[in-house]
């Protein structure tokens, strides 16, 4: 007799249902509800994600097929395609966003216990942001250029488990850099960013709060050479220099000295000009920039397994439903990889989710030996008289 409920089941077990109510409650997601709750839409969404299904009618089909299972997974039936639409479009997305940070605080309990990279024991986080298209005739909300739409998802990669630790959804003509400033981090923090994310006036606030940052410089940077460090290390670092920014309002934003250290790019064979304000040694300084690359590698995990590059909305709201679900889907891969005995691939994970979702079989035992057969007891056989007369 099988004891355990869906694979699907057991995923949504990870959910606190009892914070979700408080949630829904808290943004008033219910008012006025006939019959349609938010857990519903959730686990509608989530299936969407997680089964990789390109339309609503893929959904609602699909949980339709899950006959008797629905039960278990707090459904009392298949939602229809028409409610799942108009709770998209209307009920409140920042549902979902406040989910995700409840989830993120189970991922990072559990990746507290792993290996760290680096021997510091600062937390590293990436900053970065990605743009995803929209056709401009069918999201015309979201009006990026003339004539093409898109909206803009920042986010920062914490590396301790690269976990999605914050993350914010604009309009596609948002500078990368003015959610920045609305960042606050922990004294101590490192942050990795891109060269997009050259500003001296925040460059400046970070220092006063103990923040330290890893960078490209810009090209038409002028400063001054403060002290010229001796090479204490051979091979990628060129130079390792300490200056103050002397151009024209940037000495007045930061007039901070910083950390000017030239890396070779052995694989483009060309230079590149790190810019930060951490005391470490050359050669770390350009490993944390290195693996800022993690964050690339994340969005294009992202993009590939789970559905934030097609929508099963036009709306604002059901975009943005959409894609917190998204990132609520791969908090909860990144929980079953981390807690999982096997050599998991995010993207292998995610495909072998999506066969066994709706089987009956332990989530945990299946995760740690995903391709061993149970040994099944043979059920005694049934003799049955067949007579060709009555």
């Amino acid at each position: 007799m099988n004891r355990t409920g869906s694979i699907f089941t057991q995923i949504l077990g990870l959910v606190n249902r009892i914070v979700f109510e408080r949630i829904v409650c808290k943004y008033g997601a219910e008012k006025g509800m006939k019959g349609f709750s938010s857990w519903t839409q959730f686990v509608s969404m989530l299936f969407c994600q997680l089964a990789s299904a390109n339309s609503l009618r893929e959904i609602t089909g699909g949980l339709a097929t899950a006959l008797g299972k629905l039960k278990h997974l707090g459904l009392k039936a298949a939602p229809a395609r028409s409610s799942l639409s108009y709770a998209n479009t209307h009920r409140p997305w920042q549902v979902f966003e406040a989910l995700f940070y409840d989830v993120l605080g189970q991922c990072k309990t559990l990746a507290a216990t792993r290996r760290r990279k680096f021997r510091f024991k600062n937390p590293l986080l990436s900053l970065d942001a990605t743009v995803i298209d929209l056709c401009l005739k069918t999201f015309n909300w979201a009006r990026f250029r003339r004539a093409k739409g898109a909206i803009k998802m920042h986010l920062l990669l914490d590396h301790q488990g690269y976990l999605p630790s914050w993350a914010l959804v604009t309009e596609g003509a948002v500078h990368d850099v003015k959610p920045a400033h609305t960042l606050s981090f922990t004294p101590g923090t490192i942050v990795a960013m891109d060269r997009g994310y050259n500003d001296y006036r925040l460059f400046a606030a970070w220092i006063e709060a103990g923040v330290y940052f890893v960078t490209r410089m810009k090209d038409n940077a002028v400063f001054r050479v403060v002290k010229r460090h001796r090479d204490r290390e051979t091979g990628a670092i060129l130079r390792d220099q300490t200056i103050r920014l002397t151009g024209t309002g940037a000495r007045e934003k930061c007039p901070y000295e910083l950390r000017r250290i030239v890396v070779w790019d052995e694989v483009n064979q060309r230079e590149i000009v790190l810019l930060s304000n951490l005391g470490y040694a050359p050669s770390t300084i350009a490993s944390i920039y290195k693996e800022r690359w993690q964050i690339e590698l994340f969005f294009k995990a992202l993009k590939q397994n789970l559905k934030i590059k097609t929508f099963v909305g036009t709306s604002e709201n059901a975009v943005k439903t959409q894609i917190w679900t998204a990132l609520i889907s791969m908090l909860l891969l990144k929980f079953l990889q981390l807690k999982s005995a096997f050599n998991w691939s995010l993207s292998h994970l995610a495909a072998m989710l999506r066969f066994n979702l709706l089987t009956y079989r332990d989530l945990w035992a299946w995760l740690d030996a995903p391709f061993h057969v149970p040994v099944l007891e043979p059920a005694e056989p049934a003799y049955v008289q067949l007579s060709l007369f009555d």
